[in-house]
């Protein structure tokens, strides 16, 4: 348990020195300053939503009797945010695109590499 905490503990700091970083970025193209306050905030605030994710993905799976996430879960869990639904629609397509043009490489492959061991097959034969 003491692993536990020190592991969130551990991961609350890497989020909030990612807004802090993210904070100071934005600032600095709005020529605006962004007090430790609010960036504390900011990285509480998204660490909280974080860890409603991944409750929320945890209940789906198990809701459907899996044991692990999947896409749909995903797309579950954001359904109340449009923006959020929409970009991970969209890179779960670009996924699926991808998984495909990998899936049709690996079979033309496969079919280059059988005619060749057919070809080969026929020389011995011919050879003998």
């Amino acid at each position: 348990m003491e692993e536990d905490e020190a592991q969130k503990q551990r991961l609350k700091a890497a989020v909030h020195y990612t807004v802090g970083r993210l904070c100071q970025d934005i600032a600095a193209d709005c020529e605006k300053q962004i007090t430790k306050q609010t960036i504390a905030a900011i990285a509480e605030t998204a660490f909280r939503q974080c860890d409603i994710f991944a409750k929320d993905l945890e209940a789906f799976a198990r809701h459907a009797k899996r044991h692990t996430v999947t896409v749909d879960d995903v797309k579950l869990t954001a359904r109340r945010t449009t923006a959020l639904y929409n970009y991970i629609q969209q890179k779960s397509e670009e996924l699926a695109l991808h998984n495909q043009e990998l899936k049709e490489k690996r079979k033309k492959n496969a079919a280059k590499r059988k005619s060749k061991d057919m070809e080969a097959e026929e020389e011995n034969e011919l050879e003998d």
